[in-house]
């Protein structure tokens, strides 16, 4: 029913974010309290049980992958003659940190994300913050409407309003080509490490871990070794901003 909905918006002691969250994401949230953690940075989370956080770590990990295959689907659908690579790349330009980055600043996330603002900056280009908030809020969405409603939120209040597919298709985002590209310019050592699993993570997860000239950079995680590489050349690319 929507008038529980309206009472909430009008009538709530939250209804000042809920009408913010409202105009952001163009619908009345049903859980508040998952969106509220969506844009919680863990800079300021506070414990729960067994060492987690309410953080918005665990719903950026499964808004990564709600976000991917959507975005898989709408590329599958759309490119109905492209291979499995084109693919592949097509959804890590979509999805790329970068990427999120911008669409998240785009859409006004800077508004309600919770950070201490002395130990994070969220300018820096370093920082995935933003990104990492967006991944978050699909989470959140898929959590509190399901799997169809997120499908529809990200096919057309994001992709089809704010991202331009075929400009993306014409546009280079090698990250790992240019990265060690660079590096060779600059007569640098890269090593892209494999990094043991942590106690407690699955062993299909793969972690590596960029290292040029013996100083550690950025790693990533990921269930693909491929996928893991371009996640921290990625990350390392912004660090460095080639």
């Amino acid at each position: 029913m929507l008038l529980p909905k309206f009472y909430k918006l009008y009538f709530s002691p939250d209804r000042k974010y809920v009408k913010v969250l409202r105009n952001l994401i163009g619908f009345v949230p049903g859980n508040l309290s998952l969106y509220r953690m969506a844009f919680r940075h863990k800079s300021i989370a506070t414990g729960l049980k067994k060492g987690v956080k309410n953080s918005n770590e665990r719903l950026e990990f499964l808004g990564d992958a709600v976000l991917g295959a959507v975005v898989a689907e709408v590329l599958f659908k759309m490119y109905p003659y492209k291979d499995e690579g084109f693919l592949t790349e097509m959804r890590s330009k979509i999805v790329s940190r970068a990427n999120l980055n911008q669409l998240a600043k785009k859409l006004g996330f800077s508004e309600l994300i919770e950070f201490d603002s002395t130990s994070v900056n969220i300018t820096s280009k370093q920082s995935s913050l933003l990104g990492d908030a967006f991944e978050a809020l699909i989470g959140a969405v898929y959590l509190d409407k399901g799997y169809n409603f997120t499908k529809g939120f990200i096919t057309n209040r994001i992709l089809a309003a704010h991202v331009d597919i075929h400009t993306l298709e014409n546009t280079e985002t090698n990250f790992k080509s240019r990265l060690i590209e660079w590096c060779q310019r600059q007569s640098k050592e890269i090593l892209f490490s494999l990094i043991p699993n942590q106690e407690g993570e699955s062993d299909k997860l793969f972690t590596i871990q960029i290292v040029i000239d013996g100083e550690t950079m950025a790693s990533g995680v990921d269930y693909n070794k491929k996928n893991a590489e371009k996640l921290a050349a990625e990350k390392t690319c912004e660090m460095l901003g080639i």
